[in-house]
């Protein structure tokens, strides 16, 4: 298995600097991994530093709180593409999620889904506050909205990815969408756990931690 293609190479720490970018974006060309996740301020030079490299551009939207209006994450993501975004991952309104309102959850998803249309959108549900029943009401409605992925975490909340919610989204959303984990995922026997689990995607800020494991 070349584990490689699986990761989203990610620094999204608020005191990041070019600096790390710029060995972030050398780290993936070199390993080969499906993307970098950076903060939307750094899309453009990841871009450039990964002109021809076959490694895409990820970026993340309604960070990490997903409370933004629908609109400014639809103008943010819009906005991010134009920079040269070729993915992003956005945080769904959890508050929507937590009351129920599955609807609100949608149209936000969908309303940036329409600002992207070419975009890989993934969604992010922040699994470690939902119940069962909500990750999988809102994986529904990610898949209504025609996103691309579900995710499980931003990293920056009281829990990241298992084994656990991989499974029930993937359940959930079916052989079609993709499935992304991220957030605490530190060795590739993690790594692994959450592919078996139904795990398309990786995010992680240990990929090369974990490439050079035996």
């Amino acid at each position: 298995m070349d584990i490689a293609k699986y990761f989203d190479h990610t620094l999204l720490k608020p005191d990041a600097r070019e600096a790390d970018i710029r060995k972030l974006c050398e780290e993936a060309a070199y390993y080969g991994f499906a993307s970098v996740c950076v903060n939307p301020d750094f899309v453009p030079l990841a871009h450039t530093l990964l002109d021809g490299s076959g490694v895409k551009t990820c970026t993340v939207i309604g960070f990490p709180l997903g409370a933004n209006s629908s609109k400014v994450k639809a103008y943010e993501a819009s906005y991010a593409v134009s920079e040269g975004a070729d993915e992003v991952d956005m945080v769904i309104n959890i508050s929507a999620a937590k009351d129920h309102r599955y609807i609100e959850v949608e149209k936000d998803i969908r309303m940036v889904r329409e600002a992207v249309p070419n975009a890989l959108l993934k969604v992010i549900l922040e699994t470690c506050l939902l119940t069962d029943e909500e990750i999988v009401e809102c994986c529904l409605a990610a898949k209504r909205a025609q996103a691309d992925f579900v995710k499980t975490s931003t990293g920056f909340s009281t829990g990241g990815a298992t084994v656990h919610a991989v499974k029930l989204m993937r359940e959930t959303v079916g052989p079609e969408m993709g499935v992304k984990a991220s957030g605490g995922i530190h060795t590739k026997a993690e790594a692994l756990a959450m592919i078996e689990a139904g795990a398309t995607r990786i995010g992680a800020s240990a990929s090369v931690k974990i490439m050079k494991e035996e």
